[in-house]
């Protein structure tokens, strides 16, 4: 009888535990949401979550507060996120490296990005190859790739950093290229801008959000965005798809919650951003950070995620990238 019972209090205890977590989920959130974007604050990194956090924040009823640990490519703070309560009120929004790339780089990550919890990619805003136009005459890829082969080791590439999507997209276009540029790694996009612009160094592959009105005021040249197509904001650009089959390279905002978060939980929020990324306002706002809309589902997220792991693993592997650390 006392092991019957004994049973019994721990069936109603499970099925007490089961029934908790949509409950939490109905009344998610009662308090304050912290986002910890591990990146300095400024950047499309840091605008995107802020502008989708404040939407939240109205439709929720409740703060929603941007964190900026930053440092070691974005691992500090991500590494922070991965060990939160796994409650939904501390969540991370990161570019590729801390979620993608980072882990087949660095040999010591305290967190392991494959056990975040996917919610959503909010935005991609694309990466493309921008030249000094003073230094390189090439109007088109195809003139650039030809001058790169007649000029091996010569032609100098700025990159945000080393192991920097900017880096790797630069890795990219060698290898598929069969060419060879000299790094010339800075500690973020402004300076290497900067020197670009300047003419310190020949070319770039960085993100349009930032370099966008650069092209436009005609200090800097863009040859070819790194979409898979053509992009409806830049329909005269070709990809660089067209002249390398198969290349891609965007920079996303994602957001994720710490290993454990309950479904109903990530499944709300995933809801709620997709509901803000279909607002006009906040399309026109991300517009104009030469983002586009991503979103759909968690299952969605979760591939994307996948594919971008095993996308820049083979670029790390075969152009033999190091980092350590």
């Amino acid at each position: 009888m006392i092991a019957i019972r004994a049973f019994c209090a721990a069936l109603a205890l499970c099925a007490a535990a089961a029934a908790a977590t949509p409950l939490a989920a109905q009344d998610y959130p009662n308090r304050p949401v912290k986002i910890i974007v591990p990146f300095p604050a400024g950047g499309t990194a840091d605008a995107v979550p802020r502008l989708i956090g404040d939407w939240l924040s109205k439709k929720w009823g409740q703060p929603v507060v941007i964190e900026n640990p930053t440092g070691a490519a974005g691992n500090i703070g991500s590494e922070q996120a991965y060990r939160a309560d796994p409650d939904g009120y501390t969540l991370l929004s990161a570019p590729p490296p801390p979620l993608v790339i980072n882990q087949n780089l660095y040999k010591n990550l305290k967190f392991d990005a494959s056990k975040f919890e996917p919610i959503i990619i909010m935005a991609q805003v694309p990466n493309g190859v921008i030249v000094n136009p003073a230094r390189v005459s090439a109007r088109t890829l195809a003139e650039f790739i030809a001058y790169l082969k007649a000029n091996p080791g010569k032609v100098t590439s700025a990159t945000q950093g080393n192991g920097t999507t900017s880096h790797l997209t630069s890795e990219m276009l060698q290898l598929m290229a069969g060419v060879k540029v000299q790094h010339v790694p800075y500690r973020g996009t402004a300076p290497a801008l900067q020197d670009l612009v300047a003419g310190n160094v020949d070319f770039m592959c960085d993100n349009l959000g930032v370099s966008l009105p650069l092209v436009q005021d005609g200090k800097l040249r863009l040859l070819a965005v790194a979409t898979a197509k053509p992009m409806a904001s830049l329909p005269d650009v070709p990809t660089v798809a067209s002249t390398l089959p198969g290349f891609e390279s965007v920079a996303w905002y994602a957001v994720v919650a710490p290993p454990g978060t309950p479904k109903e939980i990530t499944r709300k929020i995933n809801a709620d951003i997709n509901e803000a990324l279909r607002d006009p306002s906040i399309q026109e706002r991300l517009k104009k950070l030469s983002a586009e809309v991503v979103g759909g589902s968690t299952e969605e997220t979760a591939k994307y995620l996948r594919d971008d792991v095993a996308r820049w693993k083979r670029v790390i592997d075969d152009a033999n990238v190091k980092i350590g650390g």
